[in-house]
């Protein structure tokens, strides 16, 4: 029973004095999928690019910046 205890008291201060790695997070790949928008053609950013175009909104403030050419073909009146 005082191993466990031993064993529990060392599991817990290894996880408090536990210090992340300075880069933590997605990567890169994932980032760019979570941050793409309209078929991963488009990128949601705060303000579009001059050769883009804004689709949709991704969220509140970030609108989705499209190149012309992956846009659909707009009909009717």
């Amino acid at each position: 029973m005082a191993t466990r205890s031993v064993l529990l008291a060392l599991v817990v201060l290894n996880l408090l004095f536990y210090v992340p790695p300075g880069r933590s997070g997605p990567n890169v790949y994932i980032q760019k999928i979570f941050a793409s928008c309209w078929r991963l053609q488009g990128t949601c950013r705060p303000k579009c690019l001059k050769n883009e175009q804004y689709h949709i909104l991704c969220d509140t403030i970030h609108l989705c910046c499209v190149n012309p050419k992956y846009l659909p073909i707009l009909t009717g009146k």
